[in-house]
C-alpha cells in the first residue's frame, strides 16, 4: 500500500536524521532531507486523494510504494552496514548515486500527482465525498445491539439445553457466515441463568484447520484449569485430563466455527455422559457437521432479518438512539434491502455510514454501489464488505489489512496489537499524543466501523482482546496480497514472493522443512510465526528485518543470531537460559523487547539478567520479561555518546526482581507508565524495605499501572511506599498485609482498579473506611481469607464492578453494597453457598426498589472435600 510505504518511509527518514547523523556526511544529510520534504508532499496528495477505485491513481500507488520501498532498502542497507562495521562517516559514492536516483524517481511522480490535483483530474477528486478521517459520529453507538431478532433463538435454545432429557445431548445451530451464529452462542453462554444452571461451561473456537490438541488446551483453559505441565502432556493425556474435570459436573461446551465432522469424533469421548442434563452446542456452516453431531432434532437454522428487524439494526447502528431523518429514510431502506437480512452486511454498512456525511447524495452512492453486487452468496457478500473497506480513511485501511496477519478466528491480545502497529512505522503521528494513543485510537475507530470485534473488555473498560469475522478476514487476505502488503504461508516459502515486506507463518502441524528452498528475504521487513515450525534463521537473509514475532509459535527458542538483526524495532520470543541477552544491547533500534522463558512460573527461579549496557538502548518503549534482574544504570557518561542516556520513550517495564526505586533509576525512565515488580529471593529474605526506596515511586508522575507479586514478605511494606498520584490499577499479589494498611491504598486519589491477588492482606475482619476509593470502579478480591467484610454504600461511591474470586471463608457481603449506585455487576467464582445468597438478596432488594440494572453472576460453586 502507498500510503502505508509513505508512512514507513517518513518515520525511516526522520529517525536516520534524529538518530542515525553519526553515519552521514554533509551532502548524504541534504539528499536526506529533501527527499523527506518530497514524500511529506506525496503523503499529503494521497490522504486528499479520492477513496473510490481510480485506474490512474492506483497505477500511480504502485509507483509511490515501490519507489517508497526501494528507497528505504537503500538508506537501511547503508546505515545497517555502517553500525555493523562500526565504521566512520565516509563518502560512499554508490549510497549517493542510488539516493540520487530514487529521489528523482520519486520528484517525478510528485511532478504527476500534481498534475493529477491541478488538472483534469481534480474536478473529479472533490465531487466525491470523502469520510472523516477519525472520531467517531455524534449520533453513532458503539454499544449496537448486534443480537437484534435473535430474542427468540435465544428462548429457544436456552429451552433445549435446560429442559428435556437428563443424558448428554447436543444441540446444533447453523447457517452462512455473517448470519449471527456465534452472537447467539455468545449470547446463551452468557446468559445469566445459563451461568447458574450449568455447574462448569467452556468455548473454544475451531475453523477450517482445527487441531485436536489445540482444541484439549483452549477447553482446559476456558474452564480455568490449564496448568503449565498440561503443555506437556499428550494428546491422549489432555484428553483424559478434560475428562476428569468434567465427570461429576453438569458442564455446557460450546464449539464456535466448526467445519469438519472428524472434529466431533475426535473430541467426543472427552465429554462424559453422567445423565445430569450435561450439554454440547457447535456452531457451523454445514449442515452436514450439524447433521452428524445433533444428537437433539431439529438442528436451529438461522435466519435472516426481516425488514423491520434489519431497518432496526441498521438505524441503531447509524443514529443510536435517535431517529432517522426522513430526507435519508427512503435512501436508507433502499440500503438495508440490498443487505438481504444478513446482519455481517447491515452493521457494516452502518459502519460505513455512521462515520460520514450523512447527505441524499453519499447516501445514493452507497446505494446504487450496493445494487450492482448483491446475491445470495459469501462471494458477492464480501463485495459489501470491501465497499466498507474502500471507503476506509488511509490511515485506517493498513490498520485493517494487518488484522489479516493473524491465524483465523484468533483472540487478538490488544496490547501484542498496538505495539506491532508501532514498530512497523505505519502509524501517523498526532501531536501531543503517542504512538500507542494514536493505534488505540485506530482500533476503536474500526470497532466502531464494525470491521473489528471486540472479544474481552480488562478491568479499566478499555479493549483488551479483539477479532475479526473470516469474511473480513478474507477481505484482508485478499486485498493485503494485491497490494503487496504481506504474505500468509503455510511454512512452505518457495515461491514469488521476493517484493513481500512481511511474511507470516500460518501453520497447524508440526513439519521441519530442511529441504525446502527459502525465498529470497533481503528485503522482508516483518516476520511472524504463530505455529511450531522450524525455520533456521540465517542472519545475512533477514538482514533488514524490523518485527520478528514468535512468541506464540509453542515451544520454539529464539535463534541466538536475532542479536545481530541490527534494524530490529519488535522482537518477541520465547528462549531458552544459553539465550544471549548480554548482547541485546546491540539491537541499538529496538522498541519493543518480550522474552518468555518457556512456561516458568516464579520469575525469581530462573531469571534474566539484564545487561548494564541495555541503558544505552534509548529507543526502546516496551521491556516484557517474566522475571528480571534491572543493573543501575552508569552514573557516569557514556563516552561514545558524551552524555548521560535516558529512557524517555520507555512505557512498559516488567517483571523487575527486588527493583530497587533509587532516585537516579528512576530519572532515567521518566515517563513509565506500566511496571511489574516482584519481590522474593530463593537463596534467603529480603532486605529492610528502606534498600528499596519504595517511597520514590511517587517520582514516576505518569505511572498508570503498577504490578506487584511479593513472596516471603518482611513486614511494613505498604508503609515505605508512595504510589504516585497518577495511578489508575494496582495489584498486589501476595504480602499478607494487615487490612488496618488498606487506607493507604485506599488514599490514592485516581485509582480506577484494584486487584488483590493470594492473600495480598490477611486477616478475618476488614473494616472500610469513608473518604476512600473514591474513584474506584473495579475491584477484585481473589484467594483471601476475609471472613467478615464490613462496608456501606459510602465507601465505595463510584464502583462498578465487583469480583470476588475463590475467598471460601467469606460468609456474606455488606447489605449496603447494593446501594451504591454505580454498581453494575456482581460476580463470584467458587465461593461460599452463603455468599451467593447474599449476593441474590441484594439483587432482588435492588430489584424491589426498581434498580433492574445490578447483575449478579455466579461462576462455579466451592465444595468442601
Amino acid at each position: 500500500m502507498a500510503y502505508a510505504a509513505v508512512l514507513s518511509l517518513t518515520h525511516i527518514l526522520e529517525h536516520t536524521l534524529n538518530h542515525d547523523y553519526q553515519y552521514l556526511i554533509l551532502n548524504e544529510k541534504q539528499q536526506i532531507l529533501s527527499l523527506l520534504e518530497t514524500v511529506s508532499s506525496l503523503q499529503d496528495f494521497l490522504e486528499n486523494s479520492t477513496q473510490k477505485s481510480c485506474e490512474t491513481i492506483e497505477c500511480l500507488e504502485g509507483r509511490i510504494r515501490n519507489a517508497a520501498y526501494l528507497a528505504e532498502d537503500i538508506i537501511e542497507s547503508h546505515i545497517t552496514d555502517r553500525v555493523v562495521s562500526e565504521s566512520a562517516s565516509h563518502w560512499d559514492e554508490s549510497f549517493c548515486q542510488n539516493l540520487k536516483e530514487v529521489i528523482e524517481e520519486i520528484d517525478t511522480i510528485k511532478k504527476q500527482a500534481m498534475k493529477i490535483e491541478d488538472g483534469s483530474g481534480k474536478k473529479d477528486l472533490q465531487a466525491l465525498t470523502s469520510l472523516p478521517s477519525a472520531g467517531a459520529s455524534k449520533h453513532a453507538s458503539s454499544g449496537t445491539s448486534t443480537t437484534m431478532g435473535l430474542h427468540d433463538d435465544l428462548m429457544n435454545i436456552k429451552e433445549r439445553l435446560t429442559s428435556g432429557s437428563s443424558e448428554f445431548e447436543t444441540v446444533a445451530i447453523v447457517g452462512m457466515g455473517g448470519i449471527g451464529k456465534s452472537t447467539l452462542a455468545r449470547e446463551v453462554y452468557n446468559d445469566a441463568f445459563i451461568l447458574y444452571y450449568f455447574h462448569i461451561r467452556a468455548w473454544v473456537k475451531v475453523s477450517q484447520n482445527y487441531n485436536v490438541r489445540e482444541i484439549l488446551l483452549n477447553l482446559l483453559d476456558s474452564m480455568k484449569k490449564l496448568t503449565d505441565k498440561m503443555h506437556e502432556e499428550s494428546t491422549e493425556q489432555l484428553a483424559e485430563l478434560l475428562y476428569r474435570n468434567l465427570k461429576g459436573m453438569r458442564y455446557f461446551i460450546v464449539m464456535d466455527d466448526v467445519w469438519d465432522v472428524k472434529v466431533w469424533d475426535d473430541v467426543r469421548r472427552s465429554f462424559p455422559n453422567d445423565k445430569n442434563g450435561s450439554r454440547f452446542m457447535m456452531t457451523t456452516r454445514l449442515e452436514n457437521v450439524a447433521d452428524y453431531a445433533n444428537s437433539r432434532p431439529p438442528l436451529h437454522r438461522m435466519r435472516f432479518l426481516n425488514e423491520d428487524e434489519s431497518w432496526n439494526l441498521f438505524r441503531e447502528k447509524v443514529f443510536g438512539k435517535y431517529s432517522c431523518p426522513l430526507e435519508l429514510e427512503e435512501i436508507g431502506r433502499k440500503i438495508v434491502q440490498n443487505c438481504r437480512g444478513l446482519p455481517l452486511a447491515i452493521v457494516v454498512i452502518g459502519g460505513l455510514l455512521s462515520k460520514a456525511t450523512k447527505t441524499q447524495n453519499y447516501w445514493k452512492n452507497v446505494a446504487e454501489n450496493l445494487s450492482s453486487v448483491i446475491t445470495s452468496n459469501d462471494y458477492q457478500y464480501s463485495k459489501i464488505l470491501s465497499l466498507s473497506y474502500n471507503h476506509l480513511p488511509y490511515h485506517l485501511k493498513w490498520c485493517f489489512l494487518y488484522m489479516g496477519v493473524f491465524l483465523q478466528d484468533f483472540n487478538i491480545h490488544v496490547s501484542d496489537l498496538v505495539k506491532l502497529w508501532v514498530a512497523e512505522g505505519i502509524l501517523k503521528p498526532i501531536s501531543s499524543k503517542s504512538l500507542e494513543d494514536v493505534a488505540q485510537e485506530n482500533l476503536l475507530d474500526l470497532v466502531e466501523r464494525s470491521l473489528v470485534l471486540v472479544c474481552k473488555q480488562g478491568s479499566n473498560g478499555k479493549i483488551k482482546t479483539c477479532m475479526i469475522h473470516d469474511l473480513l478476514r478474507d477481505l484482508c487476505l485478499r486485498e493485503a496480497q494485491r497490494k503487496k502488503f504481506f504474505h500468509v504461508t503455510d511454512g512452505n516459502l518457495k515461491g514469488p514472493h521476493s517484493s513481500m515486506r512481511r511474511v507470516c507463518i500460518h501453520l497447524n502441524r508440526n513439519i521441519l522443512h530442511d529441504d525446502e528452498e527459502s525465498l529470497p528475504t533481503f528485503l522482508v521487513r516483518s516476520f511472524l510465526q504463530y505455529e511450531h515450525l522450524r525455520l533456521p534463521l540465517n542472519v545475512s537473509d533477514f538482514w533488514l528485518l524490523r518485527v520478528l514475532h514468535t512468541i506464540q509459535a509453542g515451544y520454539i527458542n529464539l535463534p541466538k543470531e536475532v542479536t545481530e538483526l541490527v534494524n530490529l524495532r519488535y522482537l518477541s520470543g520465547r528462549c531458552n537460559k544459553r539465550w544471549p541477552l548480554a548482547s541485546i544491547w546491540k539491537l541499538r533500534n529496538l522498541q519493543t523487547l518480550i522474552l518468555d522463558r518457556s512456561f516458568s512460573f516464579y520469575p525469581q527461579v530462573w531469571p534474566f539478567s539484564i545487561p548494564r549496557k541495555i541503558w544505552r538502548m534509548s529507543q526502546l518503549r516496551h521491556v516484557q520479561l517474566d522475571g528480571a534482574f534491572l543493573p543501575d544504570p552508569p552514573t557516569t557518561r557514556i563516552p561514545e555518546e558524551n552524555s548521560i542516556i535516558v529512557l524517555e520513550n520507555l512505557l512498559t517495564l516488567s517483571t523487575i526482581i527486588n527493583f530497587r526505586c533509587t532516585e537516579e533509576m528512576l530519572k532515567r525512565i521518566p515517563n513509565l507508565k506500566k511496571l511489574g515488580i516482584f519481590y522474593g529471593n530463593k537463596l534467603g529474605a529480603l532486605a529492610d524495605w528502606q534498600y528499596y526506596s519504595l517511597n520514590n515511586l511517587a517520582r514516576l508522575h505518569k505511572l498508570e499501572v503498577l504490578k506487584c507479586h511479593i513472596v516471603r514478605p518482611k513486614p511494613h511494606f505498604l508503609h515505605s511506599l508512595i504510589l504516585p498520584h497518577s495511578l489508575k490499577k494496582l495489584t498486589l499479589n501476595g504480602g499478607r498485609f494487615p487490612w488496618e494498611d488498606m487506607t493507604i491504598v485506599g488514599s490514592s486519589p485516581n485509582l480506577q482498579v484494584l486487584k488483590l491477588k493470594h492473600y495480598a492482606f490477611k486477616g478475618p475482619k476488614w473494616e472500610s473506611n469513608e473518604g476512600e476509593f473514591l474513584q474506584l470502579k473495579f475491584f477484585l478480591i481473589e484467594e483471601i481469607d476475609l471472613k467478615h467484610w464490613i462496608a456501606d454504600h459510602i465507601h465505595f461511591p463510584s464502583l462498578q464492578h465487583l469480583v470476588i474470586k475463590e475467598c471460601t471463608c467469606l460468609e456474606e457481603l455488606p447489605c449496603g453494597i447494593g446501594d451504591i449506585p454505580t454498581l453494575e455487576s456482581i460476580e463470584l467464582h467458587n465461593c461460599a453457598d452463603s455468599l451467593v445468597t447474599s449476593a441474590t438478596e441484594i439483587q432482588e432488594e435492588q430489584q424491589n426498589l426498581g434498580n433492574d440494572g445490578l447483575k449478579v453472576l455466579v461462576r462455579g460453586k466451592y465444595e468442601k472435600f
